[in-house]
């Protein structure tokens, strides 16, 4: 059977599939409301659809409209974004809400090309908005995209690499149904999610399983190929939570590096594990110690995508309130209000504050 003949097939079963038997939901699904799919977008960029369901449900409860979005502080919306981490993305948001709000009246850009300008917004998001709110002809291509038709076609080609992207975004457009593509776009992403899943897929229930090559040469758990093998880095975090009269002292990350506006402790960051023993040892203190108490709590960690952050949390009560540069002590009830990297709140959840 000639290779167009597959992609008919391939098109045609994927379709009848999502109409007969594709029982998954999500709050967003079948929404035109370009503002409501670009969040939920956001939002599930590098994160799974059930952490993000209740975000996006909190996200339109505060902002129904991008205008309330764009006006609102950041502060706020810092705080309400706390724990789905990537924060870059809340960065872009607020500064997209923004931009629409003051540049376009409110009105979001109703063409792919306009669509793709946005802050934040690559060719999938693009695509995934133009289909969903315009049902304009473009195709999605995500990681669940890029597994079934590197299954269904048995491709070898890499998905990271700028010729096995072009060969797939290729192969994307020409499978599309320009007829209906946010109805395909939806299908192929939730037949990735619910059947050609990343690990322990069905193909016994497969409606595709018998044209599938990948299934037919037992390569399905061999694919997608990916060229670049990550390599994280390693870095120890040591927070000193520094206690005056029930105030702590705090500062917003700045620097161009990870949880970028976000809060934190006191920081000293060690490329090895420091000791408990020298943790309360004065030498490292970043205040002078008069008459303290010192707890040092169990080792916390956070995987990032291209980091694992490590380390541990040293609360110290002071008697004497101290001057420490680009920090300021806020009150208990002021910490609530303020976002942290969830690599914080993880551990302020074990104290009552």
């Amino acid at each position: 059977m000639n290779l167009n003949n597959e992609k008919k097939y391939f098109s045609t079963h994927l379709l009848l599939w999502n109409s007969k038997k594709n029982t998954r939901d999500m709050p967003w699904k079948g929404e035109k409301d370009p503002y409501k799919i670009w969040l939920s977008e956001i939002i599930l960029q590098q994160t799974r659809v059930e952490q993000g369901w209740n975000y996006y449900k909190k996200f339109i409860n505060e902002f129904p409209t991008i205008t309330k979005l764009a006006k609102a502080p950041d502060l706020k919306i810092f705080k309400l974004w706390e724990g789905l981490g990537y924060y870059t993305r809340c960065k872009n948001l607020i500064a997209t809400a923004k931009f629409i709000t003051n540049n376009k009246d409110g009105k979001f850009p109703d063409n792919y090309e306009e669509i793709i300008k946005l802050k934040g917004i690559g060719p999938y998001t693009a695509a995934a908005i133009a289909s969903f709110a315009y049902n304009l002809p473009y195709a999605v291509l995500d990681g669940n995209v890029f597994r079934v038709l590197a299954r269904f076609f048995a491709i070898n080609l890499p998905i990271d690499n700028n010729a096995g992207k072009k060969y797939y975004a290729r192969l994307a457009k020409e499978l599309l149904d320009t007829s209906n593509p946010g109805n395909y776009n939806q299908a192929i992403m939730d037949f990735g999610a619910v059947i050609c899943k990343p690990q322990n897929p069905v193909c016994t229930n497969c409606p595709l399983a018998k044209r599938c090559k990948a299934f037919k040469l037992g390569m399905v758990n061999g694919l997608p190929v990916k060229e670049k093998r990550l390599l994280k880095k390693e870095r120890w975090f040591y927070y000193f939570l520094v206690v005056y009269k029930n105030k702590v002292y705090v500062r917003k990350r700045t620097a161009n590096d990870i949880w970028q506006n976000l809060f934190e402790f006191i920081l000293q960051e060690s490329k090895k594990e420091i000791t408990v023993a020298n943790l309360k040892s004065k030498k490292i203190m970043p205040v002078n110690i008069i008459e303290t108490e010192i707890v040092v709590s169990k080792k916390y960690k956070q995987q990032l995508t291209h980091q694992n952050i490590r380390g541990r949390f040293i609360k110290i009560n002071i008697k004497n309130q101290e001057k420490i540069k680009g920090y300021k002590p806020v009150t208990f009830a002021q910490l609530k209000k303020l976002a942290f990297p969830k690599f914080i709140t993880t551990y302020l959840e074990t104290l009552q504050l």
